[in-house]
Parts: structure tokens; sequence; C-alpha cells
């Protein structure tokens, strides 16, 4: 679940980040943002592989203030630290101050890569917008003609650009992976502070493709074909070991979920998900999904829902509603709305992926409760 000022756990140290991964290659490596998988000092990302840090343990929603800037009278967060290292350096106690995030974090990634210009460096900006609460620094503020989102979105705009153009000045920009991706779909009941999912289905807080399907942007002049698009489904799970193929460097130990996705990079003819299935967990543990290929198998379980409710405005959210499936079955490819259940008329597809689930299931040694409502499906498997 996630993990917040008060939480006691966090990344365990003896796991490998990508960081942790290329320091043995003499890379400089640095965190910059929203960190978020563990708030004591000694789970901080100089503990799990990271020269530097600069940014906020958590949500920038997770502080003593409320969406109209007052005082929080119901959640006893603390003051919300900026840490550098593993230090506070000072509380971001307004809007205004937080408002200076983005530029802030770009102004420190800048300096980050120019400083590491003579030997690799891995650098994970994590920008705090758009998460809510948003604000947006005056040089970008009412000049996007879209609202306060649009103009936090043109400063993230403004901050990648940066970021490349430093990449230029420094020579190199051929020779660097760029990825752009986000961690959840929009928080949809915070209405024009949030975003949209365009025709998928969902938001935020569910397992439907509106809420886990992200954008994955990559740019490598030297090793990615300008203009590739691909359609097969990847995961930001998959973003260590590519890396790790791309590098040399040695995997960590222990077994990992991710797989190298370098050859739909790179535009390799034939190329496909190097996965049998992804799996969609939500909350403590529930497996909800399963995605392999075009299909997508939901389980029998209840869900935060958008629909029917009025979202939310300025800053202050909606409130949700609640919806609940049975067992069904999408082809993404025909229905990316995920519309129409076709369990009764692909019986085939769906045995198969209940296969491919019981045999992850029972290499990780998970009971199997979550799955066992699915039923029989009918039809023969495949042989």
């Amino acid at each position: 679940h996630v993990l917040g000022p008060g939480s006691p756990t966090g990344l365990n140290p003896e796991e490998t980040t990508i960081a942790d991964m290329l320091k043995p290659l003499g890379y400089a490596t640095a965190c910059v943002g929203k960190w978020h998988i563990g708030n004591h000092p000694s789970l901080f990302p100089q503990k799990q592989g990271f020269d530097e840090y600069f940014g906020l343990p958590y949500s920038n929603d997770m502080w003593p203030v409320h969406y109209d800037g007052t005082p929080r009278k119901k959640r006893n967060y603390p003051p919300l630290p900026l840490i550098e290292g593993d230090k506070a350096i000072e509380t971001i106690d307004n809007l205004d101050e937080q408002a200076q995030l983005t530029t802030r974090y770009t102004e420190r990634s800048v300096d980050f890569i120019r400083r590491s210009q003579e030997r690799p460096f891995f650098l994970y900006l994590a920008h705090s917008m758009v998460h809510v609460p948003i604000a947006v620094s005056d040089k970008f503020k009412g000049k996007s003609g879209k609202g306060l989102f649009g103009d936090v979105v043109m400063e993230l705009d403004w901050s990648v650009g940066q970021i490349l153009q430093t990449l230029k000045e420094i020579g190199q920009d051929e020779n660097t992976l760029v990825v752009f991706t986000s961690d959840n779909g929009p928080w949809l009941n915070f209405g024009n502070h949030a975003g949209s999912v365009g025709p998928l289905r969902g938001g935020k807080g569910n397992s439907f493709d509106g809420g886990q399907r992200e954008i994955g942007l990559m740019r490598w002049p030297g090793g990615i074909p300008a203009g590739l698009v691909q359609k097969e489904p990847a995961s930001s799970i998959d973003l260590l070991p590519t890396i790790a193929e791309m590098t040399g460097a040695a995997l960590p130990e222990r077994k990992i979920d991710g797989l190298s996705i370098l050859p739909l990079m790179r535009g390799v003819k034939g190329a496909t998900c190097p996965h049998e299935a992804l799996l969609f967990y939500y909350g403590n543990g529930q497996l909800q999904a399963i995605r392999s290929g075009r299909g997508k198998l939901h389980f029998p379980h209840s869900f935060r829902s958008y629909v029917g409710v009025e979202p939310g405005k300025d800053g202050f959210p909606g409130k949700y509603a609640r919806g609940k499936i049975g067992s069904e079955l999408y082809d993404l490819r025909a229905d990316p709305q995920q519309k129409k259940n076709v369990i009764r008329q692909e019986p085939k597809v769906a045995a198969k992926m209940h296969r491919a689930l019981t045999a992850f299931l029972k290499q990780v040694g998970t009971p199997a409760q979550n799955f066992e409502l699915i039923g029989p499906v009918g039809g023969p498997d495949y042989a």
C-alpha cells in the first residue's frame, strides 16, 4: 500500500535498484524528486545506490495543509520535508513553495548532468507534479490557456526540454536513453486538476487500462529508430533488465519479474512482448487481472469507480463510487475501451490465461484464493 510519513517499512536496501546495478560500472547516480518507498533515512536513496538525493520523501499531498491552503484538520501529517542527502534542509509549507518544485528539481537535475558529463550517469527524476495539489511557477502561470492543470503540464514539458538541451550541450544527446512515463492513470475525482484517460476505461485506483496503462516515451537517437511505435505490452519492471542488457551490467542475484524489452525498443522485426503474461495487483496484494497478448482477463472483485458521481473542481476531490465485476475477458486490440466482455465467446483464450496464471502463482508460492472464483470457463484448454 502507499507508504506515508508514519510507515515503518520501505524498499529493503538489500534489493538491487538500477542505481545499485550501474555503480560497479562507474556510473554517477542521482535521484531527484518524489521517493515514496521509505521515509526513514536508512531507506533513503543514498542507501539504495544513489550518490545524491534531492526531493520529497513521499507524495506532496501528505502534508498538514488542506486543498484551499488552510491548515488540515482531519489528517495529522507532519510538515512536508525537502530532503537533501538524508537530512531535511527545509519544509514545504504552502502552495507557493510547491509551485517552485518543478523548477528546483529541473535545476538540480541539469546540474547533476553537467557535473557528471565526463563519466556515464544515471538520473532518476520523479516530478511531484501533476500529483495533487498542483501548483505552477510564475513563469508558466496562465500561459497554457488550459487552466492550472495545463500550466503545470506546460512547465513539465519545459523541464524535459531543459534536460534534453543539456544533453545536447554536453555532447551526450545521441548516447543517452531518456524514458518518460508515469506510475498510474489520472485521479479523476479531482476533475479539472486531473488528466484524461481518453477512450480508456477507469482511472487511478483500479486495474482497468485507464488506471494502470501508461504512456511510455523513449528517446535514444543512437539506439531507437525515430518514429517507432510499439503496440506490444511492456512494463516499468522491464526497465532494469533492459538497462542491464544495454550496459552489460550484472542482473540482481535475486529473481526479478522484469524482462529485457531491448528488441522492442530497437524495432527488431518480429519482436514481441517477452512476458507470457503481465499481472495486475491492487491494494494489499489482491490479484485483479492478467494480460497476455491482446487479451486481458479480470477476476471477480469490487473496485474504485468514477461512474455516476460528480468530479471535484479546483483542487477539491469529488466522491468515489464502487463497481463490481465477475470474470470478464476483453480483447484490447478490438475493444480498448473494455466495454464488451467476450469470456463466453473466447473460452479457449480465457483458459490459456488461467493456466498461465496458475503456473505463475505456483512458482511464487501464492495461494489460489484470488482466482478460484473464476470457475470453469468452458471449452477445452489449449494443448
